[in-house]
């Protein structure tokens, strides 16, 4: 089966002259290791598309409610950190787009979220100097003038457990709260989902220990959360209920 170039030429790229040349044109099923990497790519694909929307409908709820009630402050402060370290080192590292692309999304959608949760919890006033120390941070993670890639490689090593406590205090404030308030039942399935998905890519494109020992414990997190989503599911409804009676 032959191609013209201009599907061919991106599709090589993707996943390789032989394993094109094998599973495209010799139709070739019965490559194991082909398969699996094709399979690696595009689940690395459909991660990086589903960050670009996962947090979206996370801040368009946060807009239309005019609250970010149940959203922890700390939690996103130290995603954000974490994710802006994890897109710095894979970037520094060399490593396939497909295999952390949509950290580029999630950082984005995590700064958006944190200037609202300022926004929203009256603390205003310093959501300028949050933006100035958001952008001098990137700007150093992006230099190996100011942070060596030794020093940088530390850094997401410390990011393990910063993702980790990052996902904690919404937890704590889900149990104390006894349901979910503001929290994106779509985006915390999409993490959890994408999660998942990331320790397969990692496993079959990056050979770097860092990175998966952080998506494996970021998944056992992620699925308590996902518990907790269905688990409050109904409080969720009853009261939107509630809500609706009294207006």
């Amino acid at each position: 089966m032959f191609l013209p170039d201009i599907i061919k030429a991106p599709a090589v790229q993707l996943i390789g002259e032989k394993c094109y040349m094998t599973l495209v044109e010799d139709l070739d099923i019965t490559d194991v290791a082909c398969l699996k990497h094709l399979l690696s790519k595009g689940l690395g694909f459909g991660i990086v598309l589903g960050g670009a929307l996962v947090k979206l409908p996370q801040i368009f709820k946060i807009l239309s409610a005019g609250s970010a009630r149940g959203l922890s402050l700390t939690s996103s402060i130290m995603e954000t950190f974490a994710m802006g370290i994890g897109l710095a080192y894979n970037f520094r590292q060399g490593n396939p787009f497909t295999t952390f692309g949509e950290l580029i999304f999630l950082t984005i959608q995590n700064i958006i979220i944190l200037l609202l949760i300022l926004n929203y919890s009256g603390r205003s006033r310093i959501l300028i100097l949050t933006g100035i120390t958001i952008v001098a941070i990137s700007y150093a993670l992006g230099s190996p003038m100011i942070i060596s890639n030794d020093f940088l490689s530390f850094l997401q090593a410390i990011t393990i457990p910063i993702g980790l406590s990052s996902k904690v205090p919404q937890i704590i404030t889900n149990l104390k709260n006894g349901s979910t308030g503001q929290l994106s039942s779509f985006a915390v399935f999409g993490f959890t989902a994408g999660s998942l998905a990331r320790i397969f890519t990692t496993l079959s494109e990056v050979d770097d220990d860092l990175i998966l020992t952080g998506y494996v414990l970021a998944s056992v997190l992620n699925v308590i959360l996902t518990i907790q989503m269905i688990r409050y599911w109904n409080v969720e409804k009853m009261e939107k209920i509630s809500t609706e009676k009294e207006d």
